[in-house]
């Protein structure tokens, strides 16, 4: 995306808006709820989801899966046909690593599939992105960190130094809540599906931590667009 619109106490317009939740997953959706991401198929633990490009059409809800740059499936979201296409597809795809048929949730309300419980933006600073790369010895897509926001022009880590504080971002004005602690979904290669480094043990190892990027809330909503300058606030 070159350009959004952010809204107080919300987060990016879609984002973990709809997930694969397992077979064993029990999930009213009437009454949607907060869930860890271990109830759903994630890359922490099913890293042949990476094998699989997707595409999302925001005005139509349709999802449309890739496999080696071909079509494979594609279904609308919000359509109870189109949701069975997919939970169709993924069980035959991930075969016993969904634990059962899979089905299509969608989060509402106040209620997000976020790693946390609370709708917030992910904000990922290239240049610690690139000390992480002096440390493991490679070249690292910063895509393995899933941010809303990747920003540039900072010192490695200095965004730490934002907790707790205001930032304008574009128009937008947000609160910096905490470090996002990381899990071993980094691991997999986002092009690949590979699993055959351990990025955690070399951000433990040059760093003291697990941590890469900072969440945070929208406090007054406005534009961002590619370009636009972020920092403190005084």
């Amino acid at each position: 995306m070159t350009a959004a619109s952010l809204v107080p106490a919300e987060a990016l317009a879609n984002d973990r808006r709809f997930a694969l939740a397992l077979g064993s997953t029990r999930f009213d959706g009437g009454s949607p709820h907060w869930l860890p991401k271990s109830s759903f198929l994630e890359l922490m633990k099913n890293e042949k989801l990476a094998t699989l490009d997707t595409r999302y059409d925001d005005a139509t809800d349709e999802l449309v899966i890739f496999r080696d740059g071909k079509q494979v499936k594609r279904g609308k979201l919000t359509d109870p046909m189109g949701r069975a296409l997919i939970e169709d597809f993924f069980s035959a795809y991930m075969k016993e690593e969904t634990r059962g048929q899979p089905h299509v949730v969608e989060a509402k309300g106040d209620v997000t599939f976020s790693d946390v419980n609370s709708k917030v933006l992910s904000i990922i600073n290239l240049a610690s992105v690139h000390d992480l790369e002096r440390v493991a010895g490679i070249e690292l897509d910063p895509i393995r960190f899933r941010g809303n926001i990747y920003i540039e022009g900072l010192e490695p880590w200095a965004e730490f130094q934002w907790l707790g504080k205001k930032i304008g971002a574009g128009d937008a004005i947000l609160k910096v809540t905490k470090r996002i602690d990381r899990c071993a979904a980094i691991n997999v290669d986002p092009a690949t599906g590979a699993r055959g480094i351990n990025l955690l043990k070399d951000l433990k190892r040059g760093f003291g931590h697990i941590d890469m990027g900072i969440y945070a809330v929208v406090e007054e909503g406005g534009s961002i667009s590619v370009g636009d300058t972020i920092g403190v606030i005084d």
